[in-house]
Parts: structure tokens; C-alpha cells; sequence
């Protein structure tokens, strides 16, 4: 049988998708929230004093930070799409470090940025390799990968760095910058507005503020991604056919959809991204690859994805949110962290009030007295240790995902082994 030519083609019963667990935001709810997170974020604000976190400064470096957890967000949800777990984007992620860092150091930046992709898309290849063709458990293949990328950098950097000047057996040699460009007079006066300190809209002017200062053309490319990534997975046959294979394998091998071969680009692309995501890091976060420098950064990808329900535009929210509190390690975190404790305690207080009207007794109480507790440390306190401060983006990840696993709703035959030709 051929393969189908449009996506009506495929829109069988057979391949919809099941009903998601909770119901979805609309997109003028889901703006409402946000207006209504950063209503709140700028009262905490001039009630602390703590105007860094929401300055212009903060969210550049937050942006900055979310660029690569947002690309191996996308990497896995193009290869989770398809029906394939992929927990090894963590060692996708050094591949691409180490393959960006030596290839710009050796032919300048943006033959780096390729090669660094095609590093990544190798670990996806192998992952392909592994749990497509031969049937290997997912996990088992992910996290065999992700401990094969770190002993392959740790075993090639010394062979390409050592001897040359800056370089280590742990660390590159400096590598010339990708560039920066700031929005002229717009920048300007978005930093004035924010430094006025006036409720909600400097706050808004902080936000933008940091999307036009001091922005990597990695970064445009990355946030052209998101959409780009919906765009071809939703509106397009080839993308209807992707996500078939990741919700009824079977039904779409009958009616004709190759699934081996879309599965193995999934994949391959799910690599090439968590690669890019690396490069960012080791041409564009710091000039030089760095042994260790992902830090775990594959994994909060992970989380982003899971947290944005296998959609784009949830994923880069989950991305925002995990780089901004990465960059409360890098700017005022003690004071800012602090701060955000009576942003926390509000908002625990907001959700006891919705679980009252749900009538879910329990969860308002246990959600109160948590609530209670944070305030009483935020009220008890100045500062807090170095070590929350360092510990709150992992902190944040937990209690997002535990907080929103209630409505979340996997691709049906995510993870799920498959032959071609087992329906029959």
C-alpha cells in the first residue's frame, strides 16, 4: 500500500489520540495566568525590595540559560512524538559540547554550531539504532548513552586540547564568539522603564527588556524552533504521520505509513537538537567546552517537556521557568530566592483558596499549612543559604512536575516496543 499523501489521508479513528487527562488552557486563560503570575511577582517585589528579579539583567541571563534546556526539551519531544523515549539527551547534549567546541576552535564558530548538531544527531542515531531496530529498553539505551558520551569527551579531550594555548584535558582553548546583538533605543528605554520600578509595568519591561539586550543569533534560531517545531508536527502530513507512530504504531504501518523510517528521523533530529542545545552551551554560555558543563541540563530539558504536555509552546514555558531560577545562582540569588518565598507562600495560599471551591478539603489544608510554613520561613529569615539557592532550579523541577502530573497525557505507544508487521 502507499504511502498516504495528505494529512486527512491518515486522520483515521484508528490514530486519534486519547483523550488528555484535563482539560486544556485556552490561549486567553493561559495569557490571563501570566499576566496575573507577573501581577503578583510585582507585588512581592515592592514589598521585599527585591527589584533584581524581575530587572532587565535577570531575565537576559534567564533567557540565556533556557535557550539549551528549551532545545533538549524540543529534542525529546520530537522523539517522544514518535513513540521513543529518550532519556539520553543528557549525553547528546556533551556530544554536541565537545563536537561544537572542537569544530569552532579548529574552523571558527558556525562550522561548530554544524558540527556540534551532527554530534548530537550521532547519539540519536545510535539511540535509533538500539531501541528501534533491536528492541532495547529505552531507559536502559538513554542512560548506556548518556555514560558513553561522558567517557568519549573525557577520553577526546585531551587528545584535541592539550599542548594548545588555554587548553587542558578538562577544557578548550577560548573559541571566537558567535556575536551579540541589542535592539538599539529600544533596549534603552526598556531599561529606563524598568528601573522607574512602577507596579506591573516595569515589571513587563524587565521581561521584554531581556528578549532584546544582549541576544545570541543562536538564540533567534532556537525560539524560531518552537514554533517552527508545531508548525511541522501539526500542520503538516509528515508531521501527522510522526505523531502516528507515537500514538498506534500498528494502525499507521496500515495504512502505509513507514514507521521505522519516521521513527529513526525522530530520533535523529531528537539528537541534533540536544546537540545544538550543547553547542549553545560551549560557543555561546561560555567561549570554551568545559568538562561538565551540561550539568544535568538534558534532564530539566526532560522536565520542561513533560511539564508543557508534549506540546512547543508549554515546553518553553517549563524552559523559562527552569532558567530563571538557574539564573537566580548567578545574580543576587540569596536576596532573590528570599523574595521568592512570599511569592511561594501566595501562591500556595491562592491554591488552597481553588481547592476550597473544588471542595478537595484535604489538599486546601495540606496546601495551607505548607503555605504556612513557607511564609513563616520567608518572615523568620533575611537571606537564605547558598545551598537552596543552588538547589532551587532541581527544587523547582520536582514540585512542577509533581504539581502538574494530574493532567499530563503521554503519546499513547510512547516507549512501547514494536516489529513492523505485528498487527497482522
Amino acid at each position: 500500500m502507499t504511502a498516504p499523501t495528505t494529512a486527512t489521508d491518515v486522520n483515521q479513528p484508528s490514530l486519534k489520540p486519547a483523550a488528555p487527562t484535563g482539560r486544556r488552557m485556552s490561549w486567553p486563560v493561559l495569557l490571563l495566568v501570566i499576566a496575573g503570575a507577573l501581577a503578583l511577582t510585582s507585588i512581592v517585589r515592592l514589598i521585599t525590595g527585591a527589584d533584581g528579579i524581575t530587572n532587565v539583567s535577570q531575565m537576559s541571563t534567564a533567557l540565556q540559560l533556557a535557550v539549551p534546556i528549551g532545545l533538549a526539551g524540543l529534542g525529546g519531544l520530537w522523539a517522544e512524538r514518535a513513540g521513543v523515549v529518550n532519556i539520553g539527551l543528557e549525553g547528546m547534549m556533551i556530544l554536541g559540547t565537545w563536537f561544537g567546541a572542537w569544530a569552532g576552535f579548529q574552523w571558527g564558530p558556525w562550522t561548530g554550531v554544524l558540527v556540534g548538531i551532527i554530534g548530537g544527531a550521532i547519539g540519536g542515531l545510535l539511540h535509533a539504532i538500539v531501541t528501534i531496530t533491536f528492541n532495547v529498553n529505552h531507559i536502559v539505551s538513554g542512560v548506556a548513552i548518556n555514560i558513553l558520551a561522558l567517557g568519549a569527551t573525557r577520553y577526546l579531550a585531551p587528545l584535541a586540547f592539550e599542548g594548545h594555548p588555554g587548553g587542558s584535558a578538562k577544557q578548550s582553548p577560548a573559541i571566537e564568539s558567535l556575536g551579540h546583538f541589542t535592539v538599539p533605543g529600544l533596549s534603552d528605554g526598556l531599561r529606563d522603564l524598568n528601573d522607574k520600578g512602577w507596579f506591573l509595568v516595569s515589571d513587563v519591561a524587565g521581561l521584554l527588556g531581556g528578549l532584546v539586550t544582549n541576544v545570541s543569533w543562536l538564540t533567534l534560531i532556537a525560539v524560531a524552533l518552537i514554533p517552527a517545531t508545531w508548525w511541522i508536527l501539526w500542520r503538516t502530513a509528515f508531521g501527522l504521520r510522526l505523531r502516528s507512530c507515537g500514538e498506534n504504531p500498528v494502525a499507521a504501518e496500515s495504512l502505509g505509513v513507514n514507521v521505522y523510517k519516521y521513527k529513526y528521523l525522530a530520533v535523529i533530529i531528537s539528537g541534533g537538537l540536544a546537540g545544538l542545545g550543547g553547542v549553545f552551551l560551549s560557543l555561546v554560555a561560555n567561549p570554551f567546552y568545559l568538562e561538565g558543563q551540561v550539568s544535568g541540563r538534558g534532564y530539566i530539558g526532560l522536565a520542561a517537556m513533560i511539564f508543557g504536555n508534549w506540546m512547543p509552546g508549554g515546553l518553553a514555558i517549563g524552559a523559562g521557568l527552569f532558567g530563571y531560577t538557574d539564573s537566580l545562582n548567578l545574580r543576587g540569588g540569596s536576596t532573590n530566592v528570599h523574595a521568592l518565598l512570599l511569592l511561594g507562600a501566595l501562591l500556595l495560599l491562592i491554591g488552597a483558596i481553588w481547592l476550597l471551591v473544588r471542595k478537595k478539603y484535604v489538599h486546601a489544608v495540606i496546601t495551607l499549612v505548607v503555605g504556612a510554613l513557607v511564609f513563616a520561613w520567608y518572615a523568620g529569615t533575611n537571606e537564605v543559604p547558598n545551598q537552596v539557592v543552588s538547589a532551587t532550579p532541581y527544587v523547582i523541577t520536582l514540585v512542577v512536575l509533581a504539581l502538574s502530573a494530574q493532567r499530563l497525557r503521554m503519546p499513547r505507544a510512547n516507549g512501547m516496543p514494536y516489529r513492523k508487521g505485528q498487527g497482522k
